[in-house]
């Protein structure tokens, strides 16, 4: 208690004697033990009613053990099927759970884990990837601020994500892997990976990078094939041993007709060997016959010009040239489309050739543009600039409906700098950003595209947008959210065909056990996005004819349909609006690959050091005992008792009110009773 609280309550002691003293002792006829009684008694009611006006606080601690907690992690994947681990994996689980040692010492909570972590309720050993460093992460974060143990039952192949080996070093708790599976390691070869380009280019050599490896002791030999819709475009003979375990092959193929194409990739078995579906792989290739060709026209050295360039060229169907506006017309015969970078008197020449050629333009404004200069030199948008820069952050217009955009959380991306001014947009226009200056939305338009009768344009109406891909890979560590935007931003301004009510996303070929979707954009016919549509996707299996129907599901301002649940193979599909008389239609293929196939035994080894480096220890599901026992006798989860500190003020204890009331209600009896008034 304060020292304070303590003063105000002596004073509130002293206060209620005087003014008992006052009334009852101070030329008062009252004498003996009334006076006493009735004294005591208003002490009480004035002392009490004091004291509910000071309100001092009183600290209320309550004692109590909390157990450590211990996570039963369980792989759900199918490699535990193709380790004979289920069989552990089920009487594992049943000494844990049945062992009243570790129920008395821990909290015990039960997960599972494939692609993602959820609570068990019950396993099916279906799940298509194993991302074992995610998982850990995710029970770090709900269970890192406790003393914790995790038991890891894996077989230890991770499919996705990262490393765990190299993210134990960084795990807050230790972890206990029981060792799933067979651990006796057979002779295998094995392709490894396959590198390609996703595009080709009609009529040129594309290549292909394959990575094969040996695990044994002998020297063997075998063939690599590698096949192109069916026919043998290239065989090698490969040669390895215990010494020379993994070779590269680079292979040059030729694009001769446009279309997709499917390449398997294969190695011939060894005569004793166990696993030979990682002696196949398969990808898919789309071969075209165009390129975009985009050039970037910019007087000054700036970040955002890098950072252009290489998010236009993450799609390989575009290629980028960075100019200077002084360059001569041969340069720029080619050119597909050009991003104006902060246009300057310098850029004349370059608006002559545009307004020839009718070329689609990206301008990007800032503080180095010569707003003089560009509000004379084309008719789409002025602005009235004050000539002093101000940083703006975007804010999205959640109505805008030219194309599908990516979850991009745009409130959380750094500010652009600009120019104060007043913008005006001259052309049909619909804005994707506008700008907001220290929390307010004053109304001007930051990223706006303009849709006229012979061409395209988009301006962005401030610079530094490099910052914009440095904050999508702190939050998704990867460019892939802001590549997406300025790839739809390019490839808006490159077609000019006439407006599309239904507008499909989706990929020529998806690999299984990745994420597969197909997305439409459906607009009424005044082109605003209808959330209301009725749309059904059709898909027809080209091997065998088996043909199913679903419908779309609306999410965010697009239609979705998941393709996950596909087997392998070639589709057609069909995307229909009903009552809308739209309808279009398209092809995709679902590539073989099932990576849970491509491991018949556990990595006990890499399970063993992540228990090192956790301060764990690994065991095997014949030593479920011997792991009880462990975790039982050690001294890392100790029961700790803990204290719960709750403040509690006076005016909470209703008693107190109680006995005031009634102390007066005595007196005043008293009183009465003796005749006093």
């Amino acid at each position: 208690m304060q020292t304070t609280t303590v003063l105000a309550i002596t004073l509130a002691a002293i206060a209620a004697l005087l003014l008992v003293f006052f009334q009852y002792y101070y030329k008062s006829e009252l004498k003996g033990k009334l006076r006493f009684w009735l004294s005591l008694l208003r002490f009480i009611a004035i002392f009490g009613t004091l004291l509910l006006l000071v309100n001092p606080k009183f600290i209320k601690k309550d004692f109590f053990l909390e157990k450590s907690n211990l996570i039963v992690l369980v792989d759900n994947s199918s490699s535990i099927n193709n380790t004979i681990g289920e069989g552990h994996v089920n009487s594992s689980l049943e000494n844990i759970k049945g062992s009243t040692e570790l129920a008395e010492k821990f909290n015990l909570h039960y997960y599972k884990f494939g692609k993602e972590t959820k609570l068990l309720d019950s396993l099916d050993f279906n799940e298509k990837v194993t991302d074992i460093s995610k998982s850990l992460k995710t029970l770090n974060t709900i269970f890192g601020h406790s003393e914790s143990g995790v038991v890891l039952l894996s077989d230890g192949n991770a499919t996705l994500g990262e490393d765990y080996e190299f993210y134990g070093r960084k795990q807050k708790l230790p972890i206990f892997p029981i060792v799933l599976g067979d651990t006796t390691h057979y002779e295998d070869l094995k392709i490894v990976q396959i590198n390609s380009n996703k595009y080709a280019f009609l009529k040129n050599k594309f290549p292909v990078e394959i990575f094969v490896s040996y695990e044994g002791n002998n020297d063997v030999k075998s063939l690599l094939n590698v096949t192109m819709n069916g026919k043998n475009v290239h065989s090698q003979r490969m040669d390895l041993s215990n010494k020379q375990n993994s070779k590269s092959v680079t292979v040059l193929l030729n694009a001769a007709t446009v279309g997709l194409k499917t390449l398997r990739v294969s190695l011939e078995s060894l005569e004793n060997e166990k696993n030979i579906v990682n002696n196949t792989k398969n990808i898919a290739i789309e071969v075209i016959d165009e390129k975009t060709n985009v050039a970037i026209v910019s007087d000054i050295i700036h970040p955002d010009i890098g950072v252009l360039k290489k998010s236009i060229e993450s799609n390989e169907q575009r290629s980028v040239t960075i100019i200077n506006p002084k360059s001569k017309d041969n340069d720029l015969k080619d050119i597909d489309l050009m991003i104006l970078y902060q246009p300057t008197p310098t850029f004349q020449g370059i608006y002559d050739l545009i307004a020839k050629s009718n070329i689609p333009t990206f301008t990007i404004t800032g503080p180095k543009t010569n707003w003089s200069f560009l509000n004379k030199v084309q008719n789409s948008f002025t602005k009235n600039s004050f000539g002093q820069s101000e940083e703006v952050i975007p804010s999205l217009n959640n109505s805008f409906g030219k194309f599908i955009l990516p979850e991009i959380q745009f409130e959380n991306f750094p500010p652009l700098e600009t120019n104060l001014g007043e913008t005006m947009i001259i052309k049909s226009h619909e804005v994707l950003l506008s700008q907001i200056i220290k929390g307010n939305d004053i109304g001007e338009p930051l990223l706006a595209l303009l849709d006229m009768d012979k061409r395209r344009e988009a301006v962005l109406f401030g610079e530094n947008i490099w910052k914009w891909r440095v904050q999508n890979y702190r939050e998704r560590q990867n460019f892939e959210d802001f590549d997406e935007l300025i790839g739809k931003i390019i490839f808006y301004l490159s077609i000019s065909e006439p407006k599309n009510r239904l507008v499909l996303n989706y990929e020529s070929f998806y690999d299984q056990g990745k994420e597969a979707k197909i997305s439409v954009t459906y607009f009424d016919e005044s082109f605003t996005f209808d959330p209301n549509a009725q749309i059904t996707l059709e898909l027809k299996r080209r091997d065998d004819g088996t043909a199913q129907e679903f419908p779309m599901l609306l999410k965010g301002r697009s239609y979705e349909a998941d393709l996950n649940n596909l087997s392998p193979g070639e589709y057609d599909f069909t995307v229909k609006v009903i009552d809308g008389n739209l309808m279009k239609s398209g092809r995709f293929s679902i590539m073989d690959y099932n990576v849970e196939q491509q491991f018949t035994t556990s990595d006990q080894h890499k399970l063993k050091r992540l228990a090192d480096e956790t301060g764990g220890s690994l065991f095997y599901p014949s030593e479920i005992v011997g792991l009880i026992g462990n975790l039982k006798d050690n001294a890392k989860f100790k029961p700790v008792q803990k204290s719960n500190q709750n403040v509690v003020s006076l005016v909470d204890f209703r008693f107190l009110l109680g006995i005031i009331i009634a102390a007066l209600a005595i007196e005043w009896i008293i009183r009465k009773y003796n005749g006093l008034t």
